[in-house]
């Protein structure tokens, strides 16, 4: 640990995070792709730390919804960037469950880059933040409210149309950007109507049907997160170090072995011409576990 500090500054794990981790999928891997894009995600998550008051003053304590009462343990918010395909975290942010996820997300751009198709739920949506995230070239294709006013400038062959977005505020200095909308249902469920927007423009290089059914590769981040949160951490509800830095190295920890499980997965997997998805993580995990015949122990502190 103390070799990890000297080449890597006071906070060894994020700065091992920041320099190793990338996205992972190959050409080849199965999954990981719609025809010339590679799929991405954004969404958060809550992790409960120890009861201590230097992690409720930086972390804080969120109501428990039923009272004035303080819910049982302080909480940190991570917010995290995953390969659809392969289900790898290749970046993520760390703040209080004070902060907002659109307040953290845009620490996550940095990490896109054109060629990326970036799927994200209602509550990200805003002109702010698509107007930053289509700024990095990656395309977008983010799920509205239905409430949302986008106005058809245009129909188009495959049922879309293109429309417009403005900001709320400082309109002067906010033109207008070009979106073009897919609407459409669900057999099944009820008669609620599901909205995309997207940047790709050009209906033959992503037709609506194509992107509805898309959509729903969104959850991977789901059970990227879930793997980490129930079967890598077991049965341990509660990160167990007592102070905010050590929280956050705890939390970097556990995203670098989950990448590094997800890693041999993934080569795994296209090696042998297999989607990832169809490999079990949990499986995985035994495996590695088996070859660490000496467990880690040292304190994180």
């Amino acid at each position: 640990l103390g070799l990890a500090r000297r080449r890597l500054g006071p906070e060894p794990m994020k700065s091992l995070f920041k320099s190793a981790v990338r996205p992972i999928a190959k050409k080849k891997t199965k999954g990981a792709w719609y025809r010339k894009w590679h799929l991405v995600a954004i969404d958060g998550t809550i992790l409960d730390v120890a009861d201590t008051p230097e992690n409720e003053e930086r972390f804080g304590r969120p109501g428990n919804g039923r009272s004035e009462d303080k819910a049982a343990f302080p909480q940190a918010r991570v917010m995290g960037l995953i390969e659809c395909g392969t289900h790898a975290i290749f970046d993520a942010i760390i703040g209080p469950c004070s902060d907002s996820e659109n307040k953290l997300t845009p620490g996550l751009f940095a990490s896109l880059t054109p060629g990326m198709l970036l799927l994200c739920d209602r509550g990200f949506w805003g002109y702010d933040l698509w107007k930053q995230a289509a700024a990095t070239g990656a395309d977008l294709l983010w799920r509205t409210k239905s409430n949302v006013v986008l106005p058809i400038v245009k129909m188009l062959p495959d049922g879309s149309y293109l429309s417009e977005i403005r900001a709320t505020k400082d309109r002067k200095n906010n033109k207008p950007i070009t979106v073009r909308v897919i609407e459409y249902r669900l057999d099944g469920i009820g008669k609620e109507t599901f909205r995309l927007v997207t940047t790709i423009l050009d209906h033959n290089s992503a037709p609506a049907r194509e992107l509805a059914l898309l959509y729903a590769e969104r959850w991977e981040i789901e059970s990227g997160f879930g793997e980490v949160k129930t079967h890598q951490r077991g049965r341990a509800g509660v990160l167990r170090s007592k102070f905010p830095e050590t929280v956050e190295q705890e939390i970097w920890a556990h995203l670098l072995v989950h990448f590094a499980v997800r890693s041999l997965m993934t080569d795994a997997a296209t090696q042998e011409g297999v989607d990832p998805d169809r490999t079990s993580f949990i499986n995985a995990l035994r495996i590695v576990r088996r070859q660490l015949t000496e467990p880690v122990a040292f304190s994180p502190r």
